[in-house]
């Protein structure tokens, strides 16, 4: 008996300790959130807000927590929203105001633009009961100020020592980049000093505290190019998993940061850089570009299948702004989600939005009337596939990707069983075809999860793709791969629940994968006094 009840009370204690790891995160799927711009309170004005006026348009936490079947229902099982930290508050900057999120005052201090400690709990709750993961942004390298001697009183650190004295980036000179200042003199963004053991303190204490109030699984971290080693401490003091925006193309300098000496992983802009020199319409459509950068990144990343990949965030233009081919959007985000990393789809990508850099990048979501478009019906099944593939018994996720092809119009690579075949050439018809020579055993059956066409596999393990019909990505699967998938007329190994069905067995789920912080802190005290002569508890 005692051992049993010891066993059960350790159970118990890891449980309500549990936060999500980088190798969980490593299956997930991400759909990213401006959290003013994504969906308006009921019987709000929907044609008010204007991305060139720079201001608030009405989002909240709430109205995220309220229109979360929007994401689920396109697959995606993580959500990450812009940082929930104070920002500031004052005139009417040159450029505009702190919608977006990342301008900083006091880091400790909820923004309550966007609500309530309730509210922010609230959504934290309905995302777990739904099975999915919380990632929070977060802004550690520098507050917001509108001077180079700015009132440090309503800052989180309010010493002069705090922050290193101003002077502007020389991008390159690695000193620089950690020690100087963002922005410009319109608007600065004074330097925190991440050397300073006061500051290292106070950040760390910020961030477990945050983490566990409002129970976050993950952390996306704005501009990392701090000293590198602020980073483990500060991401063990958190206890989930780190994601950060380092702002280079060059792989080699942009790997210092993933690894035991800093990050868990990066948001991955080598291969967004070459995703556009490949794709885009017009553009150099260099497809060497892509095949070299996948080799590049298995050379210098310790861990390639965590970085973040994406085609569009809030800090680079739409792929529809420097695309005219829809084609090349489809054929470049199946690259991100069937290659290495963690797919990330920014909101409105799904939509067609086409705005360039920031303000324009920001539109508001709830105009496009959350449409079924094609874009948004091809995430559902890739993230049913990807899902599938992860949840499955394969070791697709663990698997490095292999090229198996490439041309001038297209790509051809292996991951794990999954064979994916893209193009460059856009929509028009074309005179093309692409032969991949694959490790499949000749006649074997396999079938694209796009279309559900068959294709079988032809002598020495080829099989042929041609455009007659205009430049549709392929992904193909052997038809053995698919039982239990529910995709392209395969049973799912389970009956899928009806709407009802489905929220209860989501919140059952959720709640043994990853109690509140509610709920933890009620199995902790319970436990504690139910398990008081069993164990010692050190905090």
């Amino acid at each position: 008996m005692y051992l049993f009840v010891n066993f059960l009370c350790s159970l118990a204690l890891l449980r309500s300790a549990f936060a999500a790891t980088a190798d969980q995160w490593r299956g997930r799927s991400i759909y990213q959130i401006i959290t003013d711009r994504y969906a308006l309170p009921a019987g709000a004005d929907l044609t008010a807000c204007d991305p060139g006026q720079q201001t608030f348009c009405g989002g909240t936490w709430n109205t995220i927590k309220d229109n979360l079947d929007y994401i689920q229902n396109a697959g995606f099982t993580a959500i990450w929203i812009s940082p929930v930290s104070q920002n500031y508050e004052g005139p009417r900057t040159p450029y505009g105001d702190a919608y977006h999120g990342y301008w900083i005052a006091d880091a400790t201090k909820l923004n309550d633009r966007f609500g309530t400690a309730s509210d922010l709990k609230a959504l934290s709750d309905e995302v777990h009961r739904r099975g999915m993961y919380l990632m929070v942004d977060v802004v550690v390298n520098n507050v917001m100020a509108l001077s180079t001697t700015p009132d440090l009183s309503t800052f989180m650190f309010k010493d002069q020592s705090q922050y290193h004295p101003y002077c502007p980036i020389q991008w390159g000179n690695t000193t620089s980049e950690q020690n100087c200042w963002l922005g410009d003199t319109n608007v600065t963004l004074p330097d925190v000093n991440t050397q300073d053991p006061t500051v290292v303190s106070a950040y760390n204490s910020w961030i477990s505290t945050l983490v566990s109030t409002f129970n976050i699984d993950g952390l996306r971290i704005d501009g990392v190019h701090v000293n590198t080693n602020f980073w483990p401490t500060f991401c063990a003091a958190a206890g989930v998993f780190c994601i950060g925006e380092v702002f280079d193309g060059d792989p080699s300098q942009a790997a210092e940061y993933q690894g035991p000496q800093a990050l868990d992983s990066i948001l991955n802009y080598p291969m967004y850089n070459a995703l556009v020199d490949a794709f885009s319409i017009p553009g150099p459509q260099n497809m060497s570009a892509l095949t070299d950068m996948i080799s590049q990144l298995k050379k210098e990343f310790k861990d390639p299948g965590l970085l973040g990949n994406f085609l569009e965030d809030q800090d680079v233009p739409r792929w529809a702004n420097i695309s005219v081919d829809p084609q090349s959007l489809w054929n470049a985000m199946i690259f991100n989600f069937m290659s290495d990393g963690i797919p990330i789809v920014y909101y409105g990508q799904e939509q067609g939005m086409h705005g360039n850099s920031d303000p324009w990048n920001r539109e508001p979501l709830w105009p496009s009337g959350y449409a079924n478009t094609t874009t948004y019906e091809l995430i559902q099944k890739l993230n049913q596939l990807r899902n599938f593939l992860v949840n499955g018994t394969s070791n697709w996720l663990t698997s490095s990707i292999d090229v198996l092809t490439e041309s001038k119009e297209g790509i051809a690579f292996m991951k794990g069983d999954v064979i994916t075949i893209l193009t460059n050439i856009g929509s028009p018809p074309q005179n093309v075809s692409i032969a991949v020579y694959t490790p499949f055993e000749s006649s074997l059956s396999t079938v694209d999860i796009l279309t559900c066409k068959q294709y079988a596999v032809g002598s020495n393990g080829t099989v042929e793709v041609e455009y007659s019909k205009g430049g549709v990505p392929v992904i193909l699967i052997p038809n053995t791969a698919l039982f239990g998938s529910g995709i392209c007329g395969q049973s799912a190994e389970v009956e899928a629940p009806n709407t009802a069905q489905g929220a209860v067995v989501s919140a059952a789920f959720g709640e043994l994968r990853r109690p509140s912080s509610t709920v933890s802190a009620l199995v902790v005290a319970v436990m504690m006094s139910v398990c008081g002569g069993f164990l010692s508890i050190a905090f």
